[in-house]
């Protein structure tokens, strides 16, 4: 593909932008840690909504759910769509828990909730657990990503891809810390909603494709379109509606979707002005994410179809790219090989932009925690403000260089997903009820991690053995790694003391009301009903709309006209 002049200015002027918010930052960013990971606590919610956001349509989201259109239809969405009711739970009986709890990573809520040395370990182990190896997993789909859009785009190698992309994202990021995150942060999200809805318009406008009508009746699309799976066809209906919605969502621990809220989410949260504050970025997120970003990539992805049937018809198209890496995720780069100048160096700078934007977070994301809850915990406990920033750009730095390894050993995005999902398996019951269940311990959490992580290997090794010692689909791994894991931890939480009295009065005193941890409970409960509801309904309605079902669409519509009535009315409740 050759990018014109004007494609090559729109792309090396982001670059520009990104860099130059690095640098005017870098100063206030560079003065302490909560300057470099918090951004000083002042942050509105609009901005840290979006940011979230941002933060989440990563490189590789596109492919992804372009590659879910094509083996499963559009209502393979489910697998993260289910996630909704997870980040609800947070919007609602979480945030602003977290920010009352005013501390710098969500990491330090261990030696705030359990006492003993078993607490400081959990602390510390996870620092290196997530904020590094677990970490690193997540940035190497990443890059993954880049470098399939680096050779369909620009005909890079596999290693040019991960040299320009990761070398331009970790200065800005080593520099800026969060408050350079939040801010390229909303310009890629006005790049990334522009350039993908555009985009989308014009693909299904391309004589390759013949419009929205003519697409909607290609024989391509046959079964493919529907928001539901046939009920009728339980091989479908239970691996991606039934065990998402009934055990996927509450049980599983997944970046961005954590049950309780946590990781660069609580970042997030612990970044606001206030309690309203975290609790309004956070609904916003879940609105966007779900509801509003999603159809240009689903449309894009139906799109494909027509254009590239299978894999064969793909690999004809890149005949000199490496076989190994042509997976169905690939049909979104493809795609946007029919944009015209101008609009295809938008579209390319937006997903260059969400490459940035998704690895600077989880950078900044992990370098706190080797900072906060490794570095100034157990090394040096008196070490300067600017020693900490120091050796958190250096952790950047050293991050981003393993994440690029690693990328080359991957093949396709949502093989990742899968391998994420079943490592968090099991856990997320137990950080939802954390808060509320005083048994809960140490070796609740370390049981939970060790367990899931050992499941999730076997499965993984197991796998990619010739003769398999156990056949299993993805989805009833899942299910086995839920089961084997929670019922762990749980035996171990009634076998075990809990933390010191003392410690679980002091913190119940600091994030809850004084009168009832439970307070207002039932106005929770609607709310949370409600905004599952409205933001479900909004996303069908905008695909019925697009169908050509305006009946349907109106119908849902009011549904979440309803719900939002209900939040306004019992807001001051939450």
């Amino acid at each position: 593909m050759v990018l014109s002049t004007l494609d090559y200015a729109i792309l090396i002027s982001f670059f520009i932008i990104s860099l130059l918010v690095g640098i005017v930052v870098a100063k206030q960013s560079g003065k302490n840690t909560e300057s470099f990971f918090l951004s000083g606590r002042n942050m509105p919610w609009w901005l840290l909504g979006i940011s979230m956001v941002a933060t989440t349509f990563a490189a590789d989201t596109p492919n992804f759910v372009a590659g879910v259109i094509r083996e499963d239809g559009v209502y393979g969405n489910w697998i993260w769509w289910s996630f909704l009711l997870t980040g609800m739970v947070t919007v609602f009986f979480y945030s602003k828990l977290w920010r009352k709890s005013g501390i710098t990573t969500d990491l330090e809520f261990y030696e705030l909730r359990y006492s003993g040395k078993s607490a400081a370990f959990l602390r510390g182990f996870r620092a290196i657990y997530l904020g590094v190896f677990f970490n690193i997993v997540i940035m190497a789909n990443v890059c993954l990503a880049a470098i399939k859009i680096g050779h369909v785009m620009f005909g890079f190698s596999e290693f040019q891809s991960l040299f320009i992309a990761c070398g331009v994202t970790v200065f800005y990021s080593m520099l800026g810390g969060l408050r350079g995150v939040l801010i390229t942060d909303f310009i890629q999200f006005i790049i990334a909603m522009v350039g993908s809805i555009w985009a989308a318009v014009y693909i299904v406008n391309h004589e390759k494709v013949g419009g929205l009508e003519a697409m909607l009746t290609a024989p391509e699309l046959n079964g493919k379109l529907s928001m539901l799976p046939d009920f009728n066809n339980w091989e479908v209906v239970v691996p991606l509606l039934i065990i998402p919605l009934a055990v996927q969502w509450w049980s599983v621990w997944y970046p961005g979707a954590e049950p309780g809220g946590g990781g660069y989410i609580a970042q997030r949260m612990l970044a606001a002005k206030n309690e309203k504050h975290a609790t309004w970025a956070t609904l916003f997120f879940n609105f966007a994410h779900y509801a509003l970003r999603p159809w240009p990539w689903i449309i894009i992805g139906l799109a494909s179809l027509v254009v590239y049937p299978d894999l064969a018809s793909l690999q004809a198209a890149f005949p000199d790219f490496n076989p190994d890496y042509v997976k169905n995720d690939l049909s979104y780069p493809a795609m946007l090989r029919l944009l015209p100048a101008g609009l295809l160096g938008l579209v390319v700078t937006s997903l260059v932009a969400a490459f940035m934007s998704t690895i600077s977070t989880h950078l900044n994301w992990g370098s706190s925690y080797v900072v906060n809850d490794f570095y100034a915990r157990f090394v040096s406990k008196k070490a300067s403000e600017k020693k900490k920033v120091l050796v958190g750009r250096l952790s950047t730095f050293f991050m981003i260089i393993c994440a690029a390894f690693l990328a080359l050993i991957l093949e396709e995005a949502r093989e990742a997903f899968n391998l994420l999902l079943q490592i968090g398996a099991g856990t997320g019951l137990l950080f939802i009820l954390r808060w509320f269940w005083r048994r809960i311990n140490p070796y609740s959490e370390i049981t939970a991690m060790a367990v899931s992580f050992i499941v999730a290997v076997f499965f993984f090794l197991n796998d990619k053995m010739a003769s398999p010692l156990i056949i299993l689909e993805s989805h009833w791994q899942l299910v086995v790694g839920v089961v084997i894991t929670t019922i762990s931890w749980v035996l171990i939480t009634l076998l075990t003391k809990p933390s010191k009295l003392s410690t679980i009065e002091a913190f119940e005193a600091l994030v809850f009301d004084k009168e009832n941890k439970f307070k207002d409970f039932k106005y929770k409960f609607l709310a949370l009903i409600m905004g599952v509801l409205g933001v479900y309904c909004f996303l069908f309605a905008t695909g019925f709309f697009i169908y050509g079902n305006n009946t349907t669409a109106i119908f849902l519509s009011s549904f979440t006209l309803i719900s939002i009535v209900v939040l306004v009315k019992i807001k001051k409740r939450f």
